[in-house]
């Protein structure tokens, strides 16, 4: 429950040299069969073990409860563990990204949601959490296009207190223990809220911020597709010396479509030398007496249809 995604969190999986850095001959994609997708797949698996062992002999035995305390702290040890091997080792695959943030969620939602129904655990702090957890992965999609929101520092603590707040209500504790793990709890209630609304609002910024930079790009694009359009019957004529410009007065045509501005280039001591002339609405330019297509304006309008 990092907010990034464990095994997503490098680039490729090379076997790591001494000291824990990659070579440089690190290949793109990482083998599905690394140590932090086992780990992750490992948390998954734990999840059913942990609900069973949990609600065996009615959910109060002492034992039982202690063995299901052990599988939830190997469960949340895995999600540490994982995503430092990733950031270490740069080991990334498509699995990776998908079910490590599915086995944070799935563990803690299990132990939250079974707490609930066996009385342990408020309901309404079971939903406070979930519906951030659950509200935040779906902004996660909303702004996903335009920018990636990064793991705080806050959502690394809200993460360490929900999983010692819950590891405590899985034990049968009692005295002031008891009182303790409410107050730890109630401190990762408040972590929750507050790290919500801060990734909340740096999700509307950079929403923000890249909607406006597409914008600038659109504009960017229409001004340079109105310069190159110019006036009706303009040319840009070129040529060596003054022989090359006389040459290059006749250059200027209209394009086969009759109208946008026509391009010539001359050259030559005599006024010789190649003629381009073509309309930019026109269906092509006449290089020589043969029809080419005007590539770079279809590809200027091809693009800003791209940045829209």
């Amino acid at each position: 429950m990092t907010g990034v995604p464990a095994s997503a969190a490098g680039g490729s999986g090379a076997k790591p040299v001494r000291g824990g850095k990659l070579g440089a001959a690190a290949v793109n994609q990482a083998s599905l069969w690394n140590i932090a997708n086992i780990l992750t797949m490992v948390r998954l698996l734990l999840v059913p073990g942990f609900v069973l062992l949990l609600f065996h002999n009615g959910g109060y035995d002492p034992a039982w409860r202690s063995f299901a305390w052990a599988a939830f702290a190997i469960a949340m040890i895995t999600d540490l563990f994982d995503g430092h091997l990733a950031r270490t080792y740069n080991l990334v695959t498509d699995f990776g990204k998908i079910a490590d943030p599915i086995a944070d969620k799935a563990i803690m939602g299990a132990a939250l949601i079974s707490l609930s129904v066996l009385g342990d655990l408020p309901w309404w702090i079971t939903g406070v959490i979930l519906a951030r957890e659950l509200g935040i992965t779906l902004m996660r999609f909303w702004v996903i296009r335009h920018a990636v929101i990064p793991a705080s520092r806050g959502g690394k603590l809200k993460t360490l207190a929900q999983g010692t707040a819950a590891g405590m209500y899985v034990l049968m504790l009692t005295g002031p223990l008891a009182t303790l793990r409410f107050w730890v709890m109630m401190v990762a209630v408040v972590l929750t809220v507050v790290t919500g609304l801060d990734y909340v609002r740096q999700a509307v910024v950079l929403r923000r911020r890249s909607l406006a930079a597409e914008r600038a790009a659109v504009g960017r694009t229409a001004e340079a597709l109105q310069e190159a359009a110019g006036s009706p019957g303009a040319g840009v004529v070129s040529g060596p010396g003054a022989a090359g410009a006389a040459g290059a007065a006749g250059a200027v045509a209209d394009g086969a479509g009759g109208s946008g501005p026509a391009v010539g280039v001359a050259g030559g001591a005599n006024g010789s030398g190649p003629v381009i002339a073509g309309g930019l609405a026109g269906s092509g330019s006449v290089v020589g007496g043969d029809a080419v297509p005007v590539e770079p304006v279809v590809g200027a309008r091809d693009g800003a249809e791209a940045e829209r």
